[in-house]
């Protein structure tokens, strides 16, 4: 079977809302079904490959310290420390909402642990405080998308698995970016508050600020740990990991006590099911990027990619406008994992770097979620906070302008992305 009519069958059922790793599934066996290959023997090598990676390993570990992070009491901690820091200027809780989604994603990791867990308390203290819905679920949204950037982070490991990078230079180089992002997202939170007359929050003294970062400093301590073990060599990212969730059981159970038996099995079984999703996704995309690869359309995007411009730049601007496009259709995951063996030789042949080009594959994967009618930020938003969809999508549109922003400047200029893994990674 033409693997053309392959393609069109897998846009059929997108469309018609399967799942998007059974989609995958489905077109790649039907390719292989219709071209008499010997899936008995063709399909146990191919599951015991797409997983036989001990990085894979730090995936479930970080999902579950997110959950277990939410659990614990540790995201009101860190909320109430942010609220002391940032509360009094101009823009109030929103900038408390981007401070605290800044210092949470040095714990878990992932955008929809961020807005499914801290977001809840956000936008709740928002509305407590006057805010408009809209504004508060996009901006919630918008800031959740921070933590995939700042390490440590799971679409990270993820990219350094597949395209066989340095997970621990991908981490370094997600830290300015991150930064940058956080930094724009409070110059419109500013902007709102100003236009619309938000109210500020009272000036913490210097000794309210200590109480609440004694109370946080534990919580806060958890990206210390991971990104300098992995740094000084006490251990590899997979086995940070596995430290993480150890120190938020710790934190959990016997520091601030707010962890139960029954959260933690609860915590368990959420995090499988998370997981399960991750490894659906990649079992799907290693079939079907065979399928890809035997009909040599990863070579012919190559080549396509390649005689329209060698310009790094433009090429650069080129993918992620392709990303950008197929994000607001395709779930991230399958995007990341499906067309990075894709485009990465692409990039290296132009001279990019490929942990420069991850970092930016990643944020052009972030805006995704953010993006109607795939973006999973604003369903989980929407759970979070008892929005509805249209709502928080009308008030995260202008957070697109600092999004957007940030993905020219580290595409345009490398060194924002480079410097750290340049200085500091051995």
């Amino acid at each position: 079977m033409d693997v053309f009519i392959v393609l069109l069958v897998w846009i059929v059922l997108l469309l018609l809302g399967m799942p998007v790793g059974f989609t995958l599934l489905s077109a790649a066996f039907l390719y292989f079904i219709s071209n008499d290959w010997n899936l008995v023997f063709f399909s146990g090598a191919k599951l015991v490959d797409s997983l036989d990676t001990f990085s894979l390993l730090a995936v479930p570990f970080f999902i579950l310290t997110g959950t277990l992070m939410n659990s614990s009491g540790i995201t009101e901690r860190i909320f109430s420390f942010a609220k002391s820091l940032v509360g009094h200027f101009t823009g109030g809780l929103g900038h408390v909402n981007i401070m605290a989604s800044l210092m949470f994603s040095g714990m878990s990791g992932s955008a929809l642990a961020d807005a499914g867990g801290l977001g809840q308390l956000e936008i709740k203290s928002m509305r407590d405080g006057k805010y408009d819905d809209d504004y508060a679920g996009g901006l919630t949204a918008a800031s959740a998308i921070i933590g995939p950037i700042i390490p440590p982070s799971i679409p990270l490991i993820i990219y350094g698995v597949v395209s066989d990078q340095s997970i621990a230079k991908l981490f370094l180089a997600g830290v300015v970016p991150g930064i940058i992002m956080a930094g724009s997202l409070m110059v419109v939170a500013y902007t709102f508050a100003k236009k619309r007359g938000f109210p500020k929050e009272e000036k913490s003294t210097f000794k309210e600020r200590g109480i609440h970062f004694k109370k946080a400093f534990s919580a806060l301590l958890t990206p210390v740990i991971i990104i300098g073990g992995i740094f000084s060599g006490l251990f590899t990212a997979t086995e940070a990991a596995v430290v993480a969730t150890v120190y938020a059981m710790i934190l959990g159970f016997f520091f601030y006590k707010e962890l139960t038996l029954k959260k933690f099995f609860q915590n368990v079984v959420d995090s499988l099911k998370l997981t399960g999703v991750a490894v659906l996704m990649i079992v799907a995309v290693e079939f079907f990027g065979q399928m890809i690869a035997h009909e040599q359309v990863a070579m012919n995007i190559a080549d396509f990619f390649l005689n329209v411009t060698d310009n790094p730049v433009i090429l650069l601007l080129l993918i992620n406008v392709l990303l950008i496009f197929l994000g607001t259709f395709i779930e991230s995951l399958a995007l990341l994992i499906l067309l990075i063996p894709i485009l990465v030789p692409v990039v290296m042949t132009a001279g990019v770097d490929p942990v420069h080009f991850g970092i930016i594959v990643i944020l052009n994967l972030m805006i995704g979620i953010l993006t109607p009618p795939m973006g999973m930020a604003l369903f989980v938003v929407s759970r979070a906070g008892n929005i509805p969809i249209h709502t928080i999508t009308k008030g995260v549109l202008p957070f697109w302008i600092p999004l957007f922003l940030t993905l020219l400047l580290i595409t345009l200029f490398p060194q924002l992305v480079m410097f750290l893994p340049n200085v500091l990674s051995p």
